[in-house]
């Protein structure tokens, strides 16, 4: 087996950024390299961006939004950045998010939709998944929760406000 300083030395350079991770395997005459980088969150992607509103307000008796008296139901409506997703966790508790997804937001894809399965809500551009009664991701690569207003519900009229949820 020739030495390290040998003629079939391979030398590889690799860079890791934190929180990734790399297999190398090293034989005598050549290199195999596994990767696994970008399996953990960018944590270093753009801020979420706020865009102020006027309230909105939605009358729950109406056809349109009767669905929302359902204990289970979200629709997407108009409003926000790229649209807000009304999710109804038992009657009179309402949850609205930004449908401006929380990883790379500036992105033009970054747009979180209703799931087919109605269970959650999910970004098709980065591939992550959120939670209704909470925003938090539950897959994929995001690792912020999405945007959620603030939300209140009087017996008729659900009112979403700009004012952004801590």
């Amino acid at each position: 087996m020739p030495g390290i300083m040998g003629e079939r030395v391979v030398k590889v350079f690799m860079s890791i950024r934190s929180r990734n991770y790399g297999v190398l395997l090293l034989r005598w005459n050549y290199v195999v390299l596994i990767g696994l980088l970008g399996c953990s969150p960018d944590l270093s992607d753009d801020q979420i961006p706020y865009q102020p509103f006027a309230d909105i307000i939605l009358n729950l008796n109406l056809p349109e939004n009767i669905a929302l008296k359902t204990k289970g139901t979200s629709k997407e409506i108009n409003g926000g950045i790229r649209g807000i997703i009304i999710y109804c966790q038992e009657v009179g508790v309402y949850y609205a998010y930004e449908r401006n997804c929380s990883y790379h937001p500036n992105d033009a894809c970054a747009t979180v939709n209703i799931d087919n399965s109605k269970l959650f809500m999910i970004d098709p551009c980065c591939g992550s998944s959120f939670e209704f009664a909470t925003g938090n991701p539950m897959g994929g690569i995001a690792w912020r929760p999405l945007q959620e207003y603030q939300t209140s519900f009087n017996g008729v009229d659900l009112i979403i406000t700009d004012q952004v949820v801590q």
